[in-house]
């Protein structure tokens, strides 16, 4: 994030490379330096003549080349926008030669997104040299949440650790997907609100009480009643909670926990760093590991192996999810 307010801050300064090649798996960032770039390197005025978008899949490198050897008119600069460059992946390094000596009063963006290109290779060395070469990396789910709180903060307003956990097990590490929900939210809620897993579930539609992160933290508290609540909400609702997902989840928190039980160093900042968690998290698997010792722990991970390959069709005759659920929480708690 601290890269791509450099890049904004460079071009706001005046200071503007002719070409800016943005890849990386996080689309997010590629998006919004693209659009950023779209918006405010040329005026309203400029932009009919001097403005031009091309996608990857329907255009070729000397394409873009021609375009980008091309004068401004009535401007100080164009603007060749290339977006899903990444379609092009097999003649990119046709690019180098343009990279090599590329056109002043030309500002070239190849938004190249969910891949890279190898940085040892010559045109990579040539693009950073000429120009700017920004690579949007994949957050961990871990790191999310902050990005979530730091965003919303910029904006004027503030999320719980539940909340930001519902979203983050919901939608993943997937940036773009969290930006469009938090943008619904803003758009509904006043500025300075904090959200809360209230606003989520009636805004959003993510049920803040039926959700495998109650259902982790349901197991690991040992409330077996609200678990078996939470899983015969589950069984009725199998589309919206597939029990892959739920398998998956349970047997990541059992092997988060096994490696929680052999951590010398058990303070919250360790255990977030080893197990990948935000350090808000950290009491619940201390409580966990009380009520879940080593060999059952290992036990249970056995079981969630077993469950996922029934899950599956493998060898349970296509048993109904409830029956898995039921199955996998006696189980587990037994």
């Amino acid at each position: 994030m601290e890269e791509v307010i450099k890049i904004i801050n460079d071009i706001k300064a005046g200071t503007i490379k002719p070409i800016y090649f943005l890849m990386g798996e996080e689309a997010y960032y590629i998006d919004k330096l693209t659009e950023y770039i779209e918006n405010n390197i040329l005026t309203e005025d400029e932009r009919g003549f001097n403005q031009m978008v091309l996608y990857g899949r329907d255009t070729t490198i000397n394409e873009i080349v021609s375009n980008a050897k091309r004068y401004p008119m009535m401007a100080d600069r164009q603007v060749i926008i290339v977006r899903e460059a990444q379609d092009l992946v097999r003649t990119i390094d046709q690019l180098e030669s343009y990279a090599e000596n590329p056109q002043p009063t030309t500002v070239l963006v190849m938004a190249y997104k969910y891949k890279t290109i190898d940085k040892r290779k010559k045109i990579s060395k040539t693009l950073a040299k000429n120009g700017v070469v920004f690579e949007s990396k994949k957050l961990y789910e871990n790191q999310v949440g902050t990005w979530i709180q730091r965003v919303l903060k910029g904006k004027g307003y503030g999320i719980d650790f539940k909340a930001s956990a519902m979203l983050v097990e919901f939608l993943g590490n997937d940036l773009g997907k969290i930006s469009n929900e938090l943008d619904k939210l803003q758009i509904i809620l006043p500025k300075g609100h904090t959200f809360t897993p209230n606003d989520i579930e009636v805004n959003i539609g993510f049920s803040k009480d039926y959700n495998n992160f109650e259902l982790r933290k349901a197991i690991g508290e040992r409330d077996e009643v609200r678990a078996y609540r939470i899983a015969e909400n589950f069984a009725q609702n199998p589309k919206d909670n597939p029990i892959i997902v739920t398998t998956a989840m349970v047997f990541s928190y059992f092997s988060q926990l096994l490696q929680f039980h052999g951590l010398k160093d058990k303070s919250a900042e360790n255990v977030a760093k080893v197990l990948g968690i935000n350090k808000f998290f950290a009491k619940d698997y201390e409580l966990a590991a009380k009520n879940f010792p080593m060999k059952k722990v290992s036990a249970n991970v056995a079981v969630l192996r077993d469950i996922d390959v029934k899950s599956k069709g493998v060898g349970a005759n296509a048993l109904p999810t409830g029956d898995l659920l039921k199955e996998m929480l006696f189980k587990i708690f037994n």
